[in-house]
């Protein structure tokens, strides 16, 4: 005879899961806010981009930003920070791109 599964356990640890990644999430989001300077960028700034960015329909530019993000993530999972030497891009340490506020 089969042993029953224990559904309960098994539905407690994909809750416990499901909260771990979503911590992982907001934690993420939350590390990329302080890496891009944008915690010290007003809230109705950072609003007006991100809703320019959900209507954006450049997909050449749609890839470079997930690329740049990618990377950004990728840097930021080996536990290295941005040095002197630039990005993982290839861009210049002093950014070379749009300032920071």
């Amino acid at each position: 005879m089969r042993k029953p599964r224990d559904l309960d356990a098994e539905l407690k640890t994909l809750e416990d899961k499901t909260k771990m990644l979503k911590n992982r999430k907001v934690r993420q989001l939350g590390d990329l806010v302080i890496a891009t300077g944008a915690d010290t960028t007003d809230i109705e700034t950072l609003a007006g981009a991100l809703l320019d960015l959900g209507e954006l329909k450049d997909q050449v530019q749609a890839e470079r930003w997930r690329k740049r993000g990618a990377a950004f993530f990728r840097r930021h999972a080996r536990g290295t920070t941005r040095g002197a030497g630039g990005d993982d891009l290839g861009n210049a340490p002093d950014g070379g791109g749009t300032a920071t506020p």
